[in-house]
């Protein structure tokens, strides 16, 4: 018998700031809805990477956005999906760094992208109504 999915919807500002937010929410469902601790501070960094991408690159404005971050755990699966109206970008696309250069040879960015995929069962990306949309995450 198929439960009932649980969710979890935050809104937002795209301010480095509410990445204590972000904390303070995961921390709770980690408890709330049973998640392993170590599961929990993976998803930390993984969202916090995410997160922070979106406020530094996304937007070309120094106007307020709204980005959102959907939890969903049905059946045992937890996904998470960060939604943002910033430029699109595909960041499935990035190549995989060459992580056999030293730090002076390598090109600077794509490390995060990289960590995420590297630490997620799944990363996906559509772009649907003017947003990016990060299943997944």
């Amino acid at each position: 018998m198929e439960m009932e999915p649980k969710r979890k919807i935050l809104k937002l500002s795209n301010k480095i700031s509410e990445l204590e937010t972000i904390q303070l929410c995961l921390d709770e469902l980690v408890e709330k809805w049973n998640v392993p601790a170590a599961l929990g501070m993976t998803l930390n960094l993984v969202i916090e990477e995410a997160f922070t991408n979106v406020v530094n690159y996304a937007y070309d404005d120094s106007d307020e956005h709204c980005i959102e971050i959907v939890f969903e755990m049905q059946d045992k699966i937890l996904s998470i999906s960060l939604i943002d109206d910033g430029i699109a970008y595909d960041p499935t696309q990035n190549a995989t760094p060459d992580l056999s250069l030293s730090v002076e040879e390598r090109k600077i960015g794509g490390l995060g992208v990289y960590l995420i995929k590297s630490m997620m069962d799944e990363v996906e990306y559509e772009r649907k109504a003017g947003k990016n949309i990060l299943p997944n995450a």
